[in-house]
This record gives C-alpha cells, structure tokens and sequence, in this order.
C-alpha cells in the first residue's frame, strides 16, 4: 500500500523559511516523479515544484528562486525547501506521486505565512 505523509508545515513571519518532507512507504520511490502542490482557500490546487527520476526538476513561477525540491532515496524522501516566504505562500502544501496512471497524495501540511 503506498502511503506518503506530509511534515514540516507550520506557521512563519514573512522573509522566513521552513523545509517540507514527504515521506514514502509501500514504493521504489525515486524511480517516480514527485511534485509538491498547493491549495490556498478559494483558489484550485497548483504544482508549486516537481522532480523526475532523473533528479531533474520544474517550478511553477512565482516560487523560482525561492524553493528547492530534493529527495533523498535511502530515505524514500522528497523535501521542499521554502526560503523567503511571502504571504501568498500561505496554503495546504500536498506531496504527490504518480505510478502508471494512478495519483497518489498525501494528507497535507498547512503553511502559514504571516506577521
């Protein structure tokens, strides 16, 4: 059974960072992409950063620059580095992994970026 499961989320001032972790279990994680979506209130789900097999890597815009995604794969792990915050970064954070035609999420990290 593939379980990811979301930690690092919380609340921080604008200007500041936090580091996402998502980790797997019941998968050969590294050899499927990962991405790290988003869903702030009102607004539809977005990919904020995703990486491949291969280690390579895609952003959405407005967070390049800012955000990192890695993965360790002894650890079946994939992280988001969010540096310098913004209040539009406020959102539930979602870790996904797709194998063969079946998406698989996590329950979700809420962000906060406030003063």
């Amino acid at each position: 059974q593939v379980q990811l499961v979301e930690s690092g989320g919380g609340l921080v001032q604008p200007g500041g960072s936090l580091r996402l972790s998502c980790a797997a279990s019941g998968i050969i994680f590294n050899i499927y992409p990962a991405g790290w979506y988003r869903q702030a209130p009102g607004k539809q789900r977005e990919l904020v950063a995703a990486i491949f097999s291969d280690s390579s890597t895609n952003y959405v815009d407005s967070v390049k620059g800012r955000f990192t995604i890695t993965r360790d794969n002894a650890k079946k792990t994939v992280f988001l580095q969010m540096n310098s915050l913004k209040p539009e970064d406020t959102a539930v954070y979602y870790c996904s992994t797709r194998i063969g035609r079946t998406d698989y999420w996590g329950q979700g990290t809420q962000v906060t970026v406030s003063s």
